[in-house]
Parts: C-alpha cells; sequence; structure tokens
C-alpha cells in the first residue's frame, strides 16, 4: 500500500508540473498560428487592394464571443472605416484565448516592438489605428475622421498590431513595413523574435 501511495504521490508531482507547461506552450503555439493567419491575411488585402484598385481595411469585430479580423472593401467617401457583411468580408477567428491587444503594451515586458530597419519614421501605428491597403496595394492609415476620407500613401510610418494570449500571457505582433510587407513576432519573455 505504502508502494502504491510513493508511486500515486510521484505521478501527481510530475503532473503538477509538466501539464501548466504543457498548457503554456499549447497557447503559445496557437498565439504564434494566429498571428501568422492575421499576417497572411494582411497579404491578402494587399493582393486584393492591388488587383481590385480599391481600398480595403483590416478590422476586428467579436462575434458570438468570438474575435474575428475581417477584411472589408473601402472607398473615400466612407464614413465608416470597418463595415462587416456576412458572407462577402473575407475573415478568420481568432484561436481561443487570443485576442487583439487594445493598443501597444506599455512598460518592459512586452516592450513595444521597434523595427530595426526604419529609423526615419515616427512612432508606429498600433491597434489603435486602423490600416488599410491603398489601390496600389501600399498600407496607409485610414482616417474617417476627415471629409473625404483620407489615406495617404507612403505611410507615415510601419504598422504593428498586437495579440496577447490571456492564459498564458503571451504576446505577438504583426509588422506591416511601409512596403506593405508583413510578418509575425512573439515575446519571448525579453525580446521579439
Amino acid at each position: 500500500m505504502v508502494e502504491l501511495a510513493v508511486v500515486v504521490l510521484i505521478i501527481l508531482v510530475v503532473g503538477a508540473i509538466a501539464i501548466p507547461n504543457a498548457i503554456r506552450a499549447w497557447y503559445n503555439m496557437e498565439l504564434r498560428a494566429t498571428s501568422a493567419e492575421v499576417a497572411s491575411l494582411m497579404q491578402q488585402a494587399r493582393i486584393m487592394a492591388a488587383k481590385n484598385n480599391a481600398y480595403y481595411t483590416l478590422c476586428y469585430q467579436v462575434n458570438q464571443g468570438v474575435q474575428q479580423v475581417y477584411l472589408t472593401q473601402v472607398t473615400l467617401s466612407s464614413t465608416t472605416a470597418c463595415t462587416y457583411t456576412a458572407g462577402s468580408s473575407i475573415s478568420i477567428e481568432l484561436a481561443r484565448f487570443i485576442t487583439a491587444a487594445s493598443a501597444a503594451p506599455t512598460g518592459t515586458s512586452p516592450s513595444p516592438y521597434t523595427l530595426s530597419s526604419d529609423t526615419t519614421s515616427g512612432t508606429p501605428c498600433d491597434n489603435t489605428c486602423t490600416m488599410a491597403f491603398s489601390p496600389r496595394g501600399l498600407p496607409c492609415k485610414f482616417d474617417t475622421t476627415t471629409s473625404p476620407a483620407t489615406c495617404s500613401t507612403p505611410a507615415a510610418s510601419y504598422f504593428v498590431y498586437y495579440f496577447n494570449a490571456n492564459s498564458a500571457n503571451g504576446y505577438s505582433a504583426v509588422v506591416v513595413t511601409k512596403a506593405g510587407r508583413s510578418r509575425a513576432f512573439t515575446w519571448n519573455g525579453s525580446s521579439w523574435n
């Protein structure tokens, strides 16, 4: 009986150590996959904008408790940048427990992402901005506060959209350069890679 109790105790200790690490690894894997999907959606918006000679915005919404990222075609006479149309808007659902951050992270963990190759522009646009792709396939900040709306290219800075895995404290950043290239990065606890 004592031997059985010792074996059960060892299994419980190993499980207590392994299960949280496995869950954290799972959420980080979902975070990387979701970020890669969003980066791919951004490239799809770029291609569609150039192909259709139109503006496409990248927007977020919560649909039945699940956060979605979607593309919508807009014009400079639009009064809103984001209008979801079921069946015609291209969208992806973010993985469970993965959400778009409200803005760039503050503090040191994680630090806001900085594009090392871009030393000429100011503060990058983050989740608080609406990014669009112009008919030339270049990213721009879609601004509906003016009439008509504006979307100047080349953009004043690059764009960084942040996502986090709420339960694992993981972060990712999807970067879109002023030339329109997108790439996903994850925070490893000390740096973006």
